[in-house]
């Protein structure tokens, strides 16, 4: 599986990708490959605000529901309107077609908190 360098991640299985301060937030591949087909995602309203840590969406499977927890703080400027009808990207383009929201950060110092694409394969060696 190959992880974008300029992605952060967290050990619950989210991806960040910044643009000044607007961060892209979705789960990654191994979240989506260990949930199976997805059938439902549970979107956050735009102008929602969020703490690092807050639930922000659900993710529903056919195996299980997992909350996705959000990895920096910030206000939702955008959500993926296509998730509401086409749950398969999630499965499809988990790190790229298939985000989940965009918000726009209110400590962009915390994305410096989160693993590089490096530190997350290392992670991911110890929980496969």
């Amino acid at each position: 599986m190959s992880l974008p360098d300029d992605y952060r991640f967290t050990r619950d299985h989210e991806w960040v990708s910044v643009d000044g301060d607007i961060a892209t937030i979705g789960i990654t591949a191994h979240a989506a490959e260990q949930l199976g087909d997805v059938v439902f995602v549970e979107l956050p309203s735009v102008g929602t605000s969020f703490e690092k840590g807050d639930v922000f969406s659900v993710v529903e499977s056919v195996k299980a529901a997992v909350d996705c927890y959000m990895p920096v703080s910030g206000e939702v400027t955008e959500i993926n309107e296509t998730l509401e009808s086409a749950y398969e990207i999630m499965n499809e383009d988990p790190q790229g077609q298939g985000w989940i929201v965009r918000i726009r950060m209110t400590d962009t110092t915390e994305i410096d908190q989160l693993m590089t694409a490096k530190a997350y394969a290392d992670y991911l060696s110890t929980v496969e």
